[in-house]
């Protein structure tokens, strides 16, 4: 039986990662903070495709519920998660000088110190592998978290989202080192997918527009990574940036004009 918890799943991306999980054949515990109505509704679509779903509510600011969340949902789902998703992430602007410790807090603590607590429960679950046709061994667990494209274009804005999420790079690195050869470890970096609170329709549009492929991904982009993960089994500690090749972007000041 495969089972996943996709936190932040009530909405946006995680939302439609619940779902692909659940077409997929995997039950789904769905995490939400603050977004209760929506987190409901997505796992009333679940159930409608035939899975089992359950909302459960957690502060990931707050150690001891994030500590509980996977005990929680396995418990409600029957048994060990085999899909970890961390999905939920705060992202508030600050940059060197308005940034201050609640901000930096904030930051880690969502970004970087929940999915650590959540890998450590999902390895403390005692997962083995498999074997294949070959004898060889075949991870029965998968943790994808959610990174963000500036991991390979740094700026100095967003200063200590960006770092957290650096340090989520530096963990999907060496939990898949750690946690071989029962569980793979992968990221995947989105860039202009869904539109930010802060940010108008025509800003969106300019931000997509001016990537290196000249368009930005779309949710089903998004969901066609976790599949890939999901599929690639000898796939473990890499990073798929799903952005339109944003990360690439090099016509800067420096080299306009440069022959």
């Amino acid at each position: 039986m495969t089972r996943a918890l996709v936190t932040g799943a009530g909405i946006r991306l995680g939302r439609a990662m619940a779902l692909y999980l659940a077409r997929r054949g995997y039950d789904v515990a769905v995490h939400y903070a603050t977004s209760q109505q929506p987190a409901l509704e997505t796992v009333a679509e679940v159930q409608a495709l035939g899975r089992q779903s359950v909302a459960l509510q957690a502060d990931l600011l707050d150690e001891a519920q994030v500590a509980s969340l996977l005990p929680r949902s396995a418990e409600a789902l029957g048994g060990p998660i085999t899909c970890l998703v961390n999905n939920a992430s705060i992202f508030e602007y600050d940059n060197m000088q308005s940034a201050t410790r609640q901000s930096w807090d904030r930051h880690m603590d969502s970004n970087l110190r929940a999915p650590f607590v959540l890998t450590q429960a999902m390895a403390g679950q005692g997962l083995k592998p498999e074997t294949d046709a070959n004898g060889e061994p075949v991870a029965t667990g998968l943790i994808v978290n959610m990174v963000d494209m500036r991991v390979r274009k740094l700026t100095p804005e967003f200063m200590t989202y960006t770092i957290a999420k650096m340090g989520l790079w530096a963990l999907t690195r060496t939990a898949a080192q750690a946690l071989t050869p029962a569980i793979r470890v992968n990221a995947i970096g989105p860039g202009p997918t869904v539109k930010g609170h802060r940010q108008s329709e025509e800003h969106f549009q300019a931000q997509r527009s001016n990537t290196v492929l000249e368009r930005g991904a779309n949710p089903t982009d998004i969901t066609a990574a976790l599949g890939y993960f999901l599929d690639a089994h000898a796939v473990t500690g890499q990073l798929l940036c799903v952005d339109g090749g944003q990360h690439l972007g090099w016509q800067t000041p420096d080299v306009l004009g440069v022959e």
